[in-house]
């Protein structure tokens, strides 16, 4: 299997690329390497497998976008401006990475390879803000109003430009 998986040198990226990495996949990350700690976990990536693949570009770069996905079985979209107060005092360069980035990953998808499977990690601030609405449940937090989870049938309630332009993505 041939996975790209965008923003793999974050923290769920990582966990997702070392988990496909031992099941002997192919795994092309595709990260700019710009949050911190992100090099640090592409090296140790790195020296787990030769499978392992390391395209340091943005997304809203679609046609290096459009190369790195060619001939994928699996695109993860993991890659994201994911920071709140970033996005309220850089509003337009979080639009352009959750936004136009996203945009850019389907249509790469949809032109490259359209029959490859897409999986897309939004977030919970879609639906507004949920303050002292959860609890620790042993590994996890949980929400009071949802135990089950956040049902499609929640409104959206956008309360940033990060929600926003997470919603423009979904």
């Amino acid at each position: 299997m041939r996975n790209v998986i965008t923003g793999g040198a974050g923290f769920i990226g990582t966990n997702l690329a070392d988990h496909l990495l031992s099941r002997d996949d192919e795994v092309v990350i595709f990260d700019n390497l710009a949050r911190p700690g992100a090099a640090i976990n592409a090296d140790r990536l790195r020296s787990l497998s030769g499978r392992l693949t390391i395209v340091t570009q943005d997304i809203r770069d679609y046609s290096a976008l459009l190369d790195a996905v060619t001939g994928a079985d699996t695109v993860f979209h993991l890659a994201a401006q994911v920071a709140v107060t970033s996005s309220v005092s850089d509003p337009r360069n979080d639009f352009e990475i959750n936004a136009l980035g996203t945009l850019n990953v389907l249509e790469a998808v949809r032109n490259a390879c359209p029959m490859a499977t897409l999986v897309y990690s939004s977030t919970n601030k879609v639906y507004g803000d949920f303050p002292n609405r959860t609890t620790a449940n042993h590994s996890r937090y949980v929400s009071l109003d949802y135990p089950s989870g956040i049902p499609e049938t929640c409104a959206l309630d956008f309360h940033s430009p990060y929600g926003c332009s997470k919603g423009a993505g979904d």
